[in-house]
């Protein structure tokens, strides 16, 4: 088995996770996409986060939107429109990355929190689970 590094992983994420910019990603939740923060619960607590955002760490992306899940939030489908981020675009483009191989067909990554907020983009304190 070949071992990958981080910068490998994030390379093969980036390959075939497209990035948008932050006018594409509103574009996107006007027409009733889903996002996902990946960061922690502290880094929410810290700054907060998008509005309308669904807080699933990174650690638990598979578990809690694979396709069977019982737990996945707002009955997301293999064709629904996701958007995920977290503070950098590291954790967001990786964990974009396992959607698509669970199966989802419309995920991408909107990159880091700081990034939303200097463009405007809306946010609130208190997290969606």
């Amino acid at each position: 088995m070949q071992i990958k590094s981080l910068d490998s992983l994030l390379e093969d994420a980036n390959k075939i996770v497209t990035k948008l910019s932050y006018e594409e990603a509103c574009s996107k939740i006007k027409n009733g996409a889903s996002i996902i923060d990946v960061r922690e619960e502290v880094e929410l607590n810290k700054k907060g986060m998008i509005k309308s955002a669904i807080h699933i760490p990174r650690g638990l992306i598979e578990f809690t939107l694979s396709l069977n899940s019982v737990d996945n939030p707002n009955n997301i489908s293999e064709n629904s429109t996701i958007l995920v981020y977290c503070a950098g675009g590291f954790r967001s483009a990786l964990a974009a990355k396992t959607l698509i191989d669970l199966g989802f067909k419309n995920v991408f990554n909107i990159g880091g929190f700081d990034e939303w907020v200097i463009n405007g983009g809306e946010i609130q304190t208190k997290p969606n689970y």
